[in-house]
């Protein structure tokens, strides 16, 4: 009985080992899945320089030939040069944004596995401004012969924010206003007064009124 016990022991430790290995070789089957593409966020952020608000921690999301979406190692960099040749912003290793000048540039991520697949998100670098944005001059007049007139925003007592404030025109049928360009919309009759205001960390100038003459 001790042989046949032994002989059944035997036979029982080959079919474990056998399974075992057909396990092992079944994973073969099951391939990998490939990094199509990469995703950075958050969308578009602002920071600023200064102490408040001055980072900004980014993501990348991989996409695969199967359909998923899941996290994939990254190495990060950011672009962008401000007006004082200096730039806008530096990343860390782990994808954290830190702001050094005013402007825009753009943060990306290249894939470790696969280089040539990478993301890539608009950053922009602003002033906080801690108090009302101010605009000059204080009045204008856009006309057939002159439609474009251009002003300026500050705040902070002097920092130049005109190309990242947000702008905004009373009567858009009348003229637009962007980075402190404004330009008026041409049309015949279209005359009339309106206003612009600029806006920067949640504050916002005082009106300055514009006309429009001679369309």
């Amino acid at each position: 009985m001790s042989s046949t016990k032994s002989k059944l022991r035997l036979m029982g430790a080959f079919a474990a080992l056998a399974t075992l290995a057909l396990a092992i070789s079944c994973r073969g089957f099951f391939v990998k899945p490939t990094l199509t593409a990469l995703a950075v966020g958050p969308v578009s952020p602002t920071i600023f320089i200064g102490n408040v608000d001055n980072t900004v921690q980014m993501f990348a999301v991989g996409t695969f030939n199967d359909g998923s979406n899941s996290s994939t190692p990254v190495t990060w960099s950011v672009s962008g040069t401000a007006t004082n040749g200096q730039s806008v912003a530096t990343i860390s290793a782990g994808g954290l944004v830190t702001a050094q000048n005013v402007g825009s540039g753009t943060v990306t991520a290249s894939s470790n596995v696969l280089p040539s697949i990478t993301g890539t998100q608009p950053i922009t670098v602003s002033v906080a401004c801690t108090t009302a944005p101010i605009i000059s001059p204080t009045t204008g007049t856009v006309t057939a012969n002159v439609p474009t007139i251009f002003f300026t925003a500050s705040c902070n007592s002097g920092q130049d924010i005109t190309a990242v404030a947000t702008w905004f025109s009373s009567n858009t049928a009348i003229a637009t206003v962007s980075a402190g360009a404004v330009t008026a919309v041409g049309g015949q009759g279209n005359n009339g007064t309106f206003f612009i205001t600029a806006s920067s960390n949640g504050l916002t100038s005082s009106q300055v009124s514009i006309t429009a003459t001679g369309f």
